[in-house]
């Protein structure tokens, strides 16, 4: 068993003013995203200005922030959005729904794609790759928090989570991180580097992503207030991956099929 590290989640405090860690990953992501799309941007040659970039990062951020705290309210935790509703913009102590975040970009980056006139699903393809850096940097910030921790274990690596109860547990925010994150953008970056019919990167996110998130959901505790769902035991994450896979399928044989 392993001893989990006894962070303060609060990374600088200047008198009453605080900056948590997990907001700080947020930035972290926010500018990592931002610095591989320019980097795309050359490596496909694509006709975006810096501001262009600039813009696609800003809609797509906003998308996160609203639609991961929105998401995470109504879907995990709406009875406490009911008791006090102000909880929805105490985005420091954490709970953002990464599904409902995926909806807020699909939206935001619509609304770019409009305003640039420019192919929706050629800007996601360009965006798709460098998602799960973001995601990664969250799931860091889950693992400072303490939150989202795993299922109780005897694997020689289980750690006891502070608010979680005696019991070794997965550190599941550290699989995440490591298939949600790392092995999904190891993934994509290696297959977008090649030319691909629009729409097969997409594609591939929303295949790699679901099933991942499904795998990495057998490990990881379901929020006590939810708990497992149907007789099978599935968990909340788990049925809201399973349209994603879906979605993915369906729009890669449309591709097939518009050839």
């Amino acid at each position: 068993m392993l001893q989990y590290p006894k962070f303060n989640p609060v990374a600088l405090q200047l008198g009453q003013f605080k900056i948590h860690w997990y907001g700080l990953m947020y930035l972290v992501s926010f500018l990592s995203v931002w610095c591989l799309a320019l980097y795309r941007r050359k490596q496909l040659q694509v006709d975006w200005s810096k501001e262009d970039i600039a813009d696609l990062v800003f809609y797509g951020a906003l998308g996160v922030i609203l639609g991961g705290r929105l998401g995470y309210m109504m879907i995990y935790d709406g009875a406490a959005l009911v008791r006090d509703p102000l909880s929805l913009f105490r985005i420091w102590e954490g709970g953002m729904s990464f599904h409902g975040g995926l909806l807020g970009v699909l939206l935001s980056l619509k609304w770019f794609a409009h305003k640039k006139q420019q192919s929706y699903l050629m800007i996601m393809d360009f965006i798709a790759p460098l998602v799960p850096i973001g995601l990664a940097a969250g799931r860091l910030g889950n693992f400072i928090n303490g939150e989202l921790w795993g299922r109780v274990s005897t694997v020689p690596w289980a750690m006891v989570f502070p608010h979680a109860g005696p019991e070794p547990r997965h550190p599941s925010q550290l699989y995440e991180f490591t298939l949600e994150g790392m092995l999904l953008f190891a993934l994509l970056w290696c297959y977008a580097r090649k030319p691909r019919q629009r729409g097969r990167v997409s594609a591939v996110f929303l295949l790699g992503y679901g099933c991942l998130r499904i795998i990495a959901e057998l490990f990881r505790q379901p929020d006590v207030q939810l708990g497992y769902i149907g007789i099978e035991g599935f968990t909340m994450g788990q049925l809201l991956s399973i349209p994603m896979i879906l979605l993915g399928l369906g729009l890669w044989c449309y591709i097939d099929n518009s050839d």
